[in-house]
């Protein structure tokens, strides 16, 4: 660095020389002109507009030469390294470096079960959660018409490469079919005001619940332990902080109770049962869903733990506030699950897009952050019963079109499916140096 710029300082002082030069002999040029004005008028001027041509000619070719030309856009693509997706197989294997603290999961789709992604998920995780292909919609389309295909397919999966799964969900506001809403004529619930109307709607629904939970918790219970019943019921800014869906409106809180009880007697006292949401490092959400839960145990519904999605940002939230939000639960003898995690490159406001070359401080701010998340969670491992990421790899992440559509790289892993240096922060945090 230091010859280099020794090298400039050289050039610099060679331009002054030269010009200082060429301004001296074009200042005696001048003075021979002046001597024989009369004469030479006409010449006098020919020559000046010469030498000055000259002088900046000399000037411009003597600072161009010490400049190093920069390539072209074009240039840059062209020579830069196409890098094919790969497993990586000589780096460690994440879950395994997590073994003595909690184990490791990854939501996935079907399609993922296969090449490359799928090798990627053997190495890396022993736990699995269906993304969409157990949502309500995707289980039961039409009443009484269950679809298993993709269902099964994640648990043989799973099953196959001695991986645990975990279940998403029994019970959600949304990616849920529109019949669970209609009475009898096929009405919607939520436009009946006749009170004796209402609560038959209620009773149907929440049969129509009951029999949906108890199929598949039936079906699965051997197979999977850890179950999402129901999902993102708070809402703070919703009468009473609860989110008015459809299911709220026509039960009231009956359907988070029905939902836990039945699949209690469904699956028995070996499977876990979490109520899950978002946004729970926020006070005021977290109080609420703190008051819900209570309530709920108080009445004998059997809720076993607290999933927190824990959708952030390389901005927010605090970690402290992540975790104090789990030792809350906690303190109702709960487990806490991080369900969903992922990482922004972007602040919640931000609408920006950096495009595919990220920023290096950026990638870098991610991975301070990750080290901080992770450090944290190993602290109290003793609270945490596990944590999933809400996808792999940063070529499949629902953050590319949420906000808006754009460039995000929320994983530890690129879209070439190479570990990042989020990776090698939770991994091996002496690297980040």
């Amino acid at each position: 660095m230091r010859l280099t710029f020794n090298k400039k300082i050289i050039a610099v002082v060679s331009i002054v020389v030269i010009i200082a030069i060429i301004l001296i002999v074009n200042s005696i040029v001048r003075n021979d002109q002046a001597k024989d004005a009369n004469n030479n008028a006409t010449v006098a001027d020919n020559t000046q507009q010469k030498t000055g041509d000259v002088e900046g000619e000399a000037i411009n070719a003597i600072i161009e030469s010490t400049i190093e030309p920069e390539p072209s856009p074009t240039d840059k693509v062209n020579d830069k390294e196409v890098v094919e997706p790969s497993v990586e197989k000589d780096i460690p294997s994440l879950h395994e470096v997590y073994s003595e603290y909690f184990p490791i999961g990854a939501a996935i789709e079907p399609f993922q079960t296969a090449g490359l992604k799928a090798d990627l998920l053997k190495k890396h995780v022993n736990w699995l959660v269906a993304e969409n292909a157990m949502k309500p919609v995707s289980l039961q389309p039409t009443e009484g018409n269950f679809n298993w295909t993709q269902a099964d397919q994640l648990v043989e999966f799973a099953k196959a490469n001695n991986m645990e799964v975990r279940f998403h969900t029994l019970v959600w506001h949304t990616q849920v079919g529109d019949w669970f809403f209609k009475d009898v004529e096929g009405n919607l619930m939520v436009d009946e005001t006749d009170d004796g109307k209402r609560e038959a709607n209620k009773e149907l629904l929440l049969e129509r619940l009951g029999t949906h939970v108890r199929t598949i918790v039936s079906r699965y219970s051997d197979d999977i332990k850890s179950w999402d019943v129901v999902n993102e019921v708070i809402e703070p800014g919703d009468p009473d902080g609860m989110r008015a869906s459809e299911w709220y409106q026509i039960t009231g809180t009956e359907f988070i109770e029905t939902a836990f009880r039945v699949a209690r007697e469904a699956g028995g006292p070996d499977i876990k049962l979490y109520i899950n949401d978002y946004g729970t490092d926020d006070i005021v959400k977290r109080d609420r869903l703190y008051e819900l839960v209570k309530e709920m145990l108080d009445k004998d519904v059997p809720i076993d733990g607290v999933g927190h999605q824990t959708h952030i940002s390389i901005e927010w939230p605090p970690v402290g506030s992540i975790i104090e939000s789990m030792e809350k639960f906690a303190e109702l003898g709960l487990d806490n699950l991080v369900t969903e995690l992922d990482m922004s490159l972007y602040a919640w406001n931000d609408r920006s897009d950096f495009g595919e070359d990220i920023p290096t401080h950026i990638v870098q701010k991610q991975a301070d952050r990750y080290a901080e998340l992770f450090e944290a969670f190993k602290e109290h491992k003793d609270i945490i019963g596990g944590v999933v990421f809400w996808g792999m790899a940063d070529d499949h992440t629902w953050l590319s079109t949420f906000p808006i559509t754009r460039t995000e790289a929320p994983f530890l892993f690129d879209k070439q499916l190479h570990a990042k240096p989020a990776f090698w922060a939770i991994v091996d945090p002496f690297t980040r140096e």
